[in-house]
């Protein structure tokens, strides 16, 4: 089982549901727009996927590029700004057991 961590107005993100259809993963969606992820999931999100909690901000988002691209955060910070901010994070993730991927490109599904 694996939890797709999903924004259906996203391309990318649809794309990456699509291939783990495609590949008769058994999956369940979490729209982390409507159901936002706390701190704690958030933070053992980023050890499974083994980054940084900045390796997951969209920084190409208007609201990087114009309030955040400057500072200098550590990565408590950058949960509470994710946490703040869904819309940051990358898409899709797809989380296994022990680790996660971020599925751009989707082939980096098929690793799980």
């Amino acid at each position: 089982m694996v939890t797709v961590y999903h924004n259906p107005r996203c391309k990318k993100s649809r794309a990456g549901l699509q291939h783990v259809i495609d590949k008769n993963m058994e999956h369940r969606v979490r729209e982390y727009l409507r159901q936002p992820l706390t701190a704690i999931e958030l933070d053992k999100l980023v050890m499974k996927l083994n980054i940084k909690p900045f390796e997951l901000v969209r920084t190409q988002e208007a609201y990087y590029r114009k309030e955040l691209k400057k500072l200098k955060l550590n990565d408590d910070e950058w949960i509470k700004i994710l946490v703040e901010n869904p819309k940051l994070i990358r898409r899709p993730i797809v989380e296994g057991r022990y680790r996660a991927v971020i599925g751009d490109p989707v082939e980096n599904i098929d690793s799980l």
